[in-house]
């Protein structure tokens, strides 16, 4: 890190800020020609899928189908940096737990694997063969249900499938993911309200749309590519109504890089009609204030003899339970709604007057909604928002859920569930002649339980960061080496790899990026978007290293040296013709994966069956659900009524992707040269007795006996609600206890935990 700066940004998402950016990273990283190519073939029909965001990939993609995230998400995997032997030679563990994540990746790709040595202190380079004998050993010692295998969200559906199913022949389903720390409020609300555990909305639906209401999800950092479909809808004249705590510049103004007219005049596109500024956990409020604004004015219009605003014949023909939630938005007054949301009634009437005029309404949200206690009744808040109008099952309408890596959908759809009951187990009996373990397995949070309680004794990684990426980082870290097994397999090198097992193994990987060649010749994947279609992804660049293998091929050795011989499951054949695991998914989920290796290069995707939007809806009444939430309050743990607590939101930098921190500055908000930030509203430093550019120490307001503390934070005067504060993870997940998640999905509650803010304590 360098001096900090900090200055206000006054410029556009896009434009000349995101071009000068990726030329410094093709520098840095000294792929200024290699990688430029590399980026010609992101997201198209020869090339390789995006290995950041999940957003959609058109069957007409632009010319440069890339953004600044997704670029700099290849320009870091492609560089020319090399993670060799001798590097780990020269540093120890103890040295490396000292440097901070993006030094830590910015040594470059991992070339071979590696084996910790603790009389030493350090890796040490081990052949591929004596690695997989050791793992298979070491998981055949212990009980299967003391081990865990997670998925972060990056593998494709071939290396998900063998996944899920080596971990149930091994005899468990502990398969958590990384959809579990972010969008488990998602599947666990969409299947209660209409039938299906993820979004209805295709990327056609944006270019019908009369309204798009977007609800905590920074586009212009998180999901850059849909900004195409946003700035396309604004320039029909259709509004786009923002809540979000934060004034983000990519839910204002952007400015296409592909324009050239925009980029020679240095105009650019407004993107929110409305930007409401809702507090932390004020989503519930929020919504439940424009349904009862929008039930009071459907009444007048009844009284007054005029069309009216509810579709009735929807309600009546798709839904259940509408009576009792209209008693609950009648339930509470005004006073109350905007005491929680943030907002004026005014406001929000407003924003129900546009909902009402709207005959087609789409309803994105990203992890504002999903990442509180309460993150399932507000995801379900939105569906009975949409379920008024009769917003889904149609098209230009629908709920559209951002899912973050770029196939955490997709491992779901095929197997990776630590939900049984999710999982066609007797079809994988059938096939592979076997009894699949029926318990349910361990998601994230039991997985930390179990670990801190000494419950698991092995942990096998199959890519992401999880010791960094999990609550209460202090607690995990001093539980997690107690574990006897850690093995993470990898392109780069991270936390996870340094806070290790006993025996600890560094497996390095190809890149989704890189041309795999196994028997029969070059091989495709495949991966699911945030729109539920299905893609192809071929790799173009060069291996990084002769001694890197393939996940599939990894994942089908860690198998064989694990499991008792079973000639119905081809794992050598497997590799050697990733095809042939296509025609095993499809076996499996026929319904699902029709014609699964004649369709994978489809343009737009091969869509995937989802009743709801054939208004076909597989919930217990048979209908869409109205569903009524226990309160307004989205976080019971916080202490909305003393002045002295804060709500923090934890987010992502401009820089960044997940615990991939690409370097230390965040434009959008004028952050330059340092991650140590705390955002706060004036009125909340001068009442807390601070200075814009203050150091402080934040504290975790929680009642339990543990301490939880970041010191040395840098104030920063921000445009964000009264009473809360933002800051960036993963450096401030150690104040996220992991007890505070949401009640019924167990998602990490990471927007809004309480702190206390003080001055730093002078040296001692």
């Amino acid at each position: 890190m360098s001096d900090p700066k900090i200055e206000t940004y006054t410029g556009p998402a896009g434009g000349w800020g995101s071009a000068k950016s990726l030329a410094t990273y093709l520098a840095r990283e000294h792929i200024p020609v290699s990688g430029t190519a590399m980026l010609t073939k992101q997201n198209k029909p020869d090339g390789f899928m995006c290995v950041s965001c999940a957003w959609a990939k058109p069957a007409k993609p632009h010319p440069f189908e890339f953004c600044e995230n997704g670029a700099k998400a290849t320009i870091w995997e492609q560089t020319a940096k090399r993670n060799t032997a001798e590097f780990f030679e020269k540093h120890s563990v103890t040295e490396l737990l000292a440097w901070p994540d993006h030094d830590l990746e910015q040594v470059g790709r991992l070339t071979e694997p590696m084996r910790y040595d603790p009389q030493r202190d350090r890796y040490v380079p081990v052949a591929w063969s004596e690695a997989m004998a050791e793992i298979g050993r070491e998981l055949q010692a212990i009980a299967p249900r003391s081990a865990v295998f997670y998925a972060s969200g990056r593998a494709s559906l071939e290396t998900s499938y063998m996944w899920a199913l080596f971990a149930r022949l091994y005899g468990h389903n502990n398969l958590p993911d990384s959809s579990n720390m972010c969008h488990e409020s998602t599947s666990v609300a969409l299947p209660q309200s209409i039938g299906v555990s993820v979004g209805t909305v295709l990327l056609d639906d944006f270019e019908t749309t009369d309204l798009i209401m977007f609800f905590g999800q920074n586009v212009g950092s998180n999901a850059p590519r849909m900004l195409h479909q946003l700035q396309e809808a604004r320039q029909r004249d259709v509004p786009i109504i923002t809540f979000n705590p934060l004034r983000e510049r990519g839910l204002e103004r952007f400015t296409n890089p592909q324009n050239p007219l925009q980029m020679l005049t240095g105009s650019s596109t407004e993107i929110s009609t409305q930007y409401h500024q809702v507090k932390a956990g004020g989503d519930l409020a929020a919504l439940t204030g424009i349904c009862k604004a929008l039930l009071a004015a459907d009444r007048e219009a009844e009284a007054a003899g005029r069309p009216r605003l509810l579709d009735l014949d929807f309600i009546a023909k798709h839904t259940h339970g509408f009576a009792e939630f209209a008693t609950f938005c009648d339930g509470h007054d005004w006073s109350a709604v905007e005491g929680r949301s943030g907002l004026k009634r005014e406001a929000l009437e407003a924003a129900a007057r546009v909902y009402g005029e709207a005959r087609n309404v789409i309803g994105i949200y990203g992890m504002g909604l999903t990442q509180h206690r309460k993150g399932v009744e507000t995801v379900n808040m939105l569906v009975n928002l949409l379920l008024l109008r009769g917003n889904l099952g149609r098209p230009g309408a629908g709920i559209c859920p951002v899912r973050g890596h770029s196939n955490v959908q997709g491992q779901r759809t095929v197997g990776i569930s630590e939900k049984p009951e999710l999982v066609p187990l007797d079809r994988l009996a059938e096939l592979y002649g076997f009894e699949p373990p029926r318990e349910k397995g361990l998601n994230t949070v039991e997985t930390c339980e179990a670990v801190i309680a000494g419950k698991v004794t092995a942990f096998v990684s199959l890519g992401g960061n999880f010791i960094r990426a999990v609550p209460d980082t202090v607690r995990m870290e001093e539980a997690w080496r107690k574990l006897r097994l850690t093995v993470q397999i990898s392109t780069k090198l991270n936390r996870s790899h340094l806070v290790h097992g006993e025996i600890s193994y560094i497996l390095p990987c190809l890149g989704r990026i890189e041309i795999d060649h196994q028997a029969t010749g070059p091989q495709a994947v495949s991966m699911e978007d945030s729109t539920s279609c299905f893609h192809g992804s071929r790799g173009v660049a060069t291996p990084v290293s002769p001694d890197v293998r393939s996940e599939p091929w990894i994942v089908a050795e860690l198998a064989k040296a694990t499991l008792p011989p079973n000639p119905r499951v081809p794992w050598d054949a497997w590799v050697g013709d990733y095809s042939r695991v296509r025609d095993a998914i499809e076996a499996t989920y026929p319904d699902t994966f029709r014609d699964f290796n004649a369709r994978l290069f489809e343009p737009g995707g091969i869509v995937k069956p989802l009743p709801a939007r054939d208004r076909v809806w597989e919930t217990e009444t048979g209908r869409a659900n109205f569903t009524v939430p226990a309160g307004l309050e989205a976080d019971p743990d916080t202490a909305t009524d003393r002045r002295d607590v804060l709500d923090l939101i934890t987010l992502r930098s401009n820089d960044q992707f997940n615990t991939t921190i690409y370097g230390y500055d965040d434009r959008f908000r004028g952050i330059d040269g340092t991650r140590m930030i705390l955002f706060m509203s004036a009125n909340d430093i001068a009442r807390l007795g601070l200075e814009d550019g203050a150091e402080v120490d934040v504290a975790t307001d929680a009642r339990d006996e543990f301490a939880r503390e970041v010191k040395g934070l840098r104030v920063v005067k921000y445009d964000i609600p009264e009473g809360n504060c933002a800051g960036y993870y993963p450096e401030l997940n150690v104040l996220l206890p992991l007890w505070h998640y949401d009640e019924q999905a167990k998602t990490p509650a990471a927007k809004a935990i309480p702190v206390r803010v003080a001055k730093a304590a002078p040296p001692a």
